[in-house]
């Protein structure tokens, strides 16, 4: 027997009735308990990906802000017990731009910004009429930048994100390692020497290259370098396999997140890492574990420029 809806004339539910089914009910079909719970609310969310980095987003135009954000977090991006995905994202309203970007890690801890989270914003905003024009401006913790989507059928598919300058100034970044811009500065992990090259791009990014990026050094050390001394704020780290001048392979440990399938604010940083350290060149192909992407660093303007896809993947009601 189908199970009815709220609103619709079934066995379960009266016509007109405005009643929630249960979680049970909703995940498990009619077998288990139907009996409806009155006093329960939902919030609805959408879950995206650009290049893999996913994250649930909840359009704060029409939901209400949620009251413990770090806490929603820790449970809805819980991918075994949650929707699951690298953390969660706040499209709130901006009084400077056209919406404005709010993010936390899975752990529940605030970060400054998310190159592929951007990317997916942008997507939303357009895709749902919060603005239809192709150049946004959208609000972060890292300041207000500039995004130009590229539609198909009015939908966005691929979104060009000016990541703006590379912060380089070691108590900017904030980094503790030696040597202003902090490039090749000597680093010891768990008795191996490194040579990391230290980059904010309003978070902060220590990138190191390596001929092998395997689990031994992504999972093992990766963690070590996020919460070591040299990083007051914790940082994002990038194993980096270089290809050829213009081609990177990269696995990232995300700070709050532990290995994430891209990371754009790392790319941006690997490409200017790449061309401090003399290892590629201003336009760099990435190669994630989720997809590419591509990063220019323009000598005019001193910007980072990161194209990529952002891509919707399901909706649905959270219990609140």
């Amino acid at each position: 027997m189908a199970q009815g809806r709220p609103g619709s004339a079934s066995p379960l539910w009266p016509a007109g009735s405005d009643s929630k089914l249960s979680i049970c009910s909703r995940a498990f079909g009619p077998r288990f308990d139907r009996t409806p719970i009155f006093d329960l609310d939902f919030m609805r969310f959408t879950k995206m990906q650009g290049a893999g980095n996913d994250y649930v987003y909840v359009d704060c135009f029409q939901e209400p802000v949620p009251s413990d954000p770090a806490a929603l977090a820790r449970s809805i991006a819980d991918r075994h017990f949650g929707v699951g995905g690298d953390g969660l994202i706040l499209i709130r309203p901006s009084e400077q731009a056209d919406a404005r970007m709010q993010m936390f890690n899975a752990d529940g801890s605030e970060a400054e910004m998310c190159g592929n989270g951007l990317r997916c914003v942008a997507k939303f905003v357009y895709d749902h009429g919060i603005s239809r024009r192709d150049q946004l401006r959208l609000e972060t913790k890292a300041g207000v930048l500039s995004v130009k989507v590229e539609a198909a059928n009015g939908k966005v598919e691929r979104v060009q994100v000016d990541m703006g300058e590379p912060i380089l100034a070691a108590e900017k970044i904030p980094t503790t390692l030696p040597g202003d811009p902090v490039v090749n500065s000597p680093l010891t992990v768990a008795g191996q020497e490194f040579l990391a090259t230290c980059v904010s791009m309003g978070n902060p990014h220590c990138v190191i290259y390596t001929d092998c990026a395997d689990d031994n050094l992504v999972l093992g050390v990766g963690p070590q370098i996020e919460t070591g001394p040299w990083f007051p704020a914790r940082t994002n780290v990038e194993f980096i396999e270089v290809l050829s001048p213009t081609e990177v392979r990269q696995r990232t440990w995300e700070r709050g997140s532990g290995e994430t399938l891209a990371c754009g604010t790392g790319a941006s940083a690997v490409c200017v890492a790449g061309v401090l350290t003399g290892r590629t060149e201003r336009r760099l192909t990435v190669h994630l574990l989720g997809g590419d992407l591509e990063l220019f660093w323009n000598e005019t303007d001193n910007h980072v420029y990161m194209t990529g896809p952002a891509v919707e993947v399901f909706s649905g009601d959270w219990p609140v």
